[in-house]
């Protein structure tokens, strides 16, 4: 009997141990497995993060080679990334630009206006629209310098069609509005004296001509002027001398002006004046007497003391409103009929062939 017990005794021990045993195993193998599940997924969480780094490495590579300065917003209009492009243009580092509003960094002014742009992120964002810069802006740097810039701001759409935020476009567009004032200026401007050429001036008569059709009290003339021996002075002193003399001329002509009025120069030595809002043809006259007593002052050019004259045409708007080139014909007939007169002459253009000839 005692053998018995002693023996069920040993096989409880060898049971309890076994049973301990097992369960060690089982703790053990559980602790494994979560072990081996965290692991797995710090690795995938590894895998993911290094392709998100890798995928916004590339695209900040792709960014940074365009040719434009390129900022991507949030949904919120606030600043998630930037080029370099953008930063050398606004003078903002991407580290310090990043979270701020995007009109705090891109601060924009629309010119022709006068007004600064509200955050287009924002705007973009509500319409899911392309909207495109004005064509006169300008961006105002972190330093306060203005620079003319162009381009447009798109919403940026992710997979699911949602909108995840915008990307503006911008580049520096200095050197083609210089072009594009260039190109004006040689189309609408005199090369020598940068009076306005016979084009511009003919666009300026067409549109107060229109003025003079909508305004019963509105009323203009136009002015052709021709110097008196003009080719005796080129022949005595040279064509060099004879510029300078055309630029110190449409200088003068200038300032007997009001800044709303415009002098041209056509060809040669013949310059026409457009004067609105006359009261009267006494305007006109008193304008023709002005010029003249203006360039009858003493004028020197390369040690040479010059007096000059110029015969000068006048027509006035009447009823009927003329075309802009039959107003230029009937003051240049009415200068031709002056300079038949002698020098330093101005006649008035009479619609029933009546010229009244007075002298200076």
């Amino acid at each position: 009997m005692l053998l018995l017990n002693i023996l069920v005794a040993e096989d409880e021990k060898f049971f309890v141990f076994n049973l301990r045993k097992r369960v060690q195993q089982l703790i053990e193998y559980f602790n494994h497995s979560e072990i081996y599940i965290a692991i797995k997924m710090a690795i995938s969480k590894h895998q993911v993060n290094k392709k998100l780094q890798a995928e916004e490495q590339n695209m900040m590579a792709i960014i940074n080679s365009m040719q434009s300065a390129v900022v991507v917003t949030y949904t919120d209009g606030c600043i998630q990334l930037m080029n370099s492009l953008a930063e050398i243009l606004t003078g903002w580092p991407q580290a310090e630009a990043q979270g701020k509003e995007l009109a705090e960094v891109v601060r924009l002014i629309d010119k022709d206006i006068d007004e600064s742009i509200d955050n287009l992120a924002i705007r973009t964002i509500t319409t899911g629209k392309v909207s495109y810069l004005p064509e006169n802006c300008i961006l105002i740097t972190r330093d306060n310098r203005e620079i003319p810039v162009g381009d447009y701001i798109t919403p940026v759409w992710n997979d699911e069609g949602k909108i995840t935020g915008a990307l503006l476009v911008f580049q520096d567009i200095t050197q083609r509005k210089s072009i594009e004032a260039q190109i004006l200026q040689n189309a609408f401007y005199d090369g020598l004296t940068a009076l306005p050429n016979r084009a511009l001036f003919l666009d300026r008569l067409k549109q107060a001509v229109e003025r003079s059709k909508r305004r019963i009290d509105y009323s203009f003339a136009v002015l052709f002027l021709d110097l008196d021996s003009f080719q005796e002075f080129n022949d005595r002193f040279g064509h060099t001398m004879g510029d300078d003399l055309l630029v110190a001329i449409a200088r003068r002509l200038e300032s007997c002006l009001r800044s709303g009025d415009t002098v041209g120069r056509f060809s040669g030595d013949e310059f026409a004046v457009l004067l609105e809002e006359i009261r009267d043809v006494g305007d006109a006259i008193n304008v023709a007497k002005r010029i003249q007593d203006t360039l009858a002052l003493p004028l020197t050019l390369n040690e040479h003391q010059i007096s000059t004259t110029a015969s000068i045409g006048i027509t006035v708007n009447r009823a009927g409103c003329s075309p802009p080139e039959i107003l230029l014909q009937n003051a240049d007939a009415a200068m031709y009929c002056a300079k038949q007169k002698g020098k330093a002459r101005y006649a008035l253009f009479d619609a029933y062939s009546r010229e009244q000839e007075k002298d200076k």
